[in-house]
């Protein structure tokens, strides 16, 4: 399943950012020696306030707006498909819901604010209320069979942009634009010039 579209052709990600790579690392450890889903939600909260405590680190490749509304951008992809890093980027008054299908996730806002809101299916009444985090805060939510986030740009004259880590292959999930009262099914943004890292590209920034 082809899941790229032509955004970012023309730019490169260049090397690791040491921030995300010291995350990553970090993420991936937790989620080898972690005893349960809930320890991993307090610990990968934790990380996550680091990592979106400062806005400097994520390449441009990954934060470009799309004018059309909001995307998605893969960062990185374990090989073993134990978790997966997404950067969603939402310009003012866009929308998106991601399905998500018994992964957990933990998010952190990078830039401008986002709410979010939780059903239990497509379709369903939102049992949970809508929660919006500005720069630096973070959440993270429990899996369930299935469900659907739906998040939204909280600020009215900014691009937002938010990291997330769920608990299983990125490219299992799937994306959904919000135009009006049409809704647009989405691959990720990255293009064939900036793909995610992976272990060999954190491996090979370490040993240089």
């Amino acid at each position: 399943m082809n899941m790229t579209v032509q955004m970012a052709d023309a730019q490169a990600p260049g090397p690791v950012p040491p921030s995300l790579k010291r995350f990553i690392w970090d993420i991936q450890s937790m989620v080898e020696l972690a005893d349960s889903e809930r320890e991993i939600l307090v610990i990968g909260r934790d990380l996550m306030a680091r990592l979106v405590a400062s806005d400097d680190w994520l390449p441009e490749v990954f934060a470009t707006p799309d004018p059309a509304g909001g995307a998605h951008y893969q960062l990185y992809q374990d090989g073993l498909e134990r978790f997966s890093i997404v950067s969603a980027v939402l310009p003012a008054g866009s929308e998106l819901l991601v399905d998500r299908p018994n992964l957990w996730e933990i998010v952190g806002v990078l830039r401008g604010s986002v709410s979010r809101q939780i059903q239990d299916a497509p379709g369903a009444p939102n049992t949970d209320e809508p929660r919006t985090l500005r720069a630096g805060e973070v959440d993270a939510s429990a899996s369930r069979i299935a469900s659907v986030v739906e998040v939204s740009n909280a600020s009215i004259d900014q691009v937002s942009i938010s990291v997330h880590v769920y608990g299983g292959d990125v490219t299992k999930l799937s994306a959904r634009r919000i135009t009006g009262d049409r809704e647009q099914s989405l691959g990720y943004a990255n293009g064939p010039n900036a793909p995610p890292y992976d272990i060999l590209t954190i491996q090979t920034q370490i040993l240089d």
